[in-house]
């Protein structure tokens, strides 16, 4: 891994598989001004490493109660945020997602509703729309309504790229439960 591999984008994206390695590719991209957004599934030897080098970590539901030891999802949360992350959230599946606030509180984005086919993908389509979000300069309500809604229509069809949206039909959704 050279730092010109790991740091050739404005956002780095990265999940905690082999988390040695994407903890130095962290450190790397961090030191250098670029964003580090996780998409964080589970824990394992060097996750602590990775999270404190991590900007933005978006979880899923069983994430933070694993890493922190903490069932209620707005504490478990928060002990995350003191580890490192600006910014701290984790998904929820068809419930949609969950922010942590500056104030502590939970700011609840609602997932949509859509015929289901296959649920695949639908993590990865929820961070690449969050990161979309995120280079847009989007509020966090906006950025978490936008990725749910890639989300749950990437959820119409089979395969983990079967419905990728482009971002009028994205819009459209939105549009459709008075969101925008």
């Amino acid at each position: 891994m050279t730092p010109e591999n790991v740091c050739a984008g404005s956002v780095l994206l990265l999940d905690g598989h082999d988390a040695p390695a994407a903890a130095r590719a962290a450190e790397l991209a961090r030191e250098r001004g670029i964003v580090v957004v996780l998409d964080a599934e589970s824990v394992k030897e060097g996750t602590a490493e990775l999270v404190v080098n991590t900007d933005l970590l978006v979880a899923s539901s069983r994430f933070p109660s694993l890493f922190t030891g903490e069932d209620d999802p707005a504490v478990a949360l928060s002990l995350i945020s003191e580890a490192g992350p600006s910014f701290v959230a984790m998904t929820l599946g068809e419930r949609g997602a969950v922010a942590l606030a500056p104030d502590g509180s939970l700011v609840a984005s609602p997932g949509f509703e859509v015929d289901v086919r296959d649920t695949t993908g639908a993590g990865d389509i929820f961070h690449g729309a969050f990161i979309y979000g995120l280079l847009e300069g989007w509020s966090v309500e906006r950025t978490l309504t936008f990725s749910n809604a890639a989300a749950a229509l990437n959820c119409t069809a089979l395969g983990a790229r079967g419905g990728i949206a482009g971002l009028d039909e994205i819009e459209a959704l939105i549009k459709r439960d008075g969101r925008l």
